[in-house]
């Protein structure tokens, strides 16, 4: 099954997202450089704190806290320090671009908690092969969204459909650490159905995903009965397609993903208002 996270600092929606199976609440604490890099995107900007974190802790008994700092900075040491005295298992490295990103993160947290690497650009992606010779990385997320900017894509899920994902975890695969990619919203739902990314997440072998704001935009309903259901209700529905998944056959992974590639060059012909054919960017 894979490991679902959510994303807030909201202790009643985490213990709702918890009681309904998320097996992680994702505290994002990452704020340097996201103006440059998103402006003028529709896209998750948080700045959660420290009080965040030691707040989630008290309200979640089985699920992990996962928490992303910021990019390495002078006062990195001392961020590190902060969410591992609050309460976090697991720190997500964001927009590295070296090994050398990787090893001072590795050193800085020293054991204390699990690593995870976000690799989100295309310095991270042509260092990998150096990063993954080191010893401390826990687990390895892909983030499509920056990705897709910093390789000058037109459509985040472009690089399911072209192989630039499956490049990138065919290198990891060879290391036993484990990995994921993007997130979803509910299935049968979304600008690029739900199901076909799931079915993408067990093709390719990922373990971790997130849920979307598409999944539910918990800052958006007023009525917490909503966001119960949703999360009952969604997650349950996961669960019972990853059943399905864990006994299809090649073929039917096969056609899940020749269908999501013909959505996405549907997407990004409609983006760009002419055929635009998906290039191979791992050729």
């Amino acid at each position: 099954m894979l490991k679902l996270m959510y994303i807030t600092n909201n202790p009643r929606v985490a213990k709702i997202a918890e009681e309904a199976g998320v097996d992680r609440i994702f505290i994002d604490m990452e704020y340097m450089g996201k103006d440059e890099r998103q402006g003028g995107m529709d896209t998750v900007k948080n700045h959660h704190t420290v009080e965040d974190i030691k707040n989630i802790r008290s309200a979640v008994t089985k699920a992990q806290i996962l928490v992303r700092v910021n990019p390495i900075h002078e006062n990195t040491p001392q961020e590190i320090d902060a969410a591992i005295d609050a309460g976090a298992d697991l720190l997500m490295l964001p927009m590295w671009k070296t090994a050398e990103d990787v090893k001072a993160f590795i050193n800085c947290v020293n054991k204390r908690a699990g690593v995870m690497l976000l690799l989100e650009n295309r310095q991270a992606a042509e260092s990998l092969d150096e990063a993954l010779k080191l010893d401390g990385i826990d687990e390895i997320h892909i983030g499509l969204n920056d990705l897709h900017l910093s390789l000058k894509k037109d459509f985040l899920f472009e690089l399911l459909a072209d192989g630039t994902v499956e490049g990138i975890v065919n290198k990891i695969k060879k290391t036993n650490i484990p990995y994921g990619f993007g997130g979803f919203g509910r299935l049968g739902d979304g600008i690029l159905n739900a199901d076909y990314i799931v079915a993408e997440h067990y093709r390719l072998g990922s373990s971790i995903a997130i849920l979307s704001r598409a999944f539910c935009n918990a800052e958006q309903i007023k009525d917490l009965s909503v966001v119960e259901d949703i999360f009952k209700n969604g997650v349950a529905a996961i669960r019972e397609f990853e059943d399905y998944l864990a006994s299809a056959d090649d073929e039917y992974f096969a056609e899940c993903h020749c269908m999501l590639c013909d959505c996405c060059e549907e997407i990004v012909r409609r983006k760009s208002g002419s055929i635009k054919h998906l290039k191979d960017f791992w050729m």
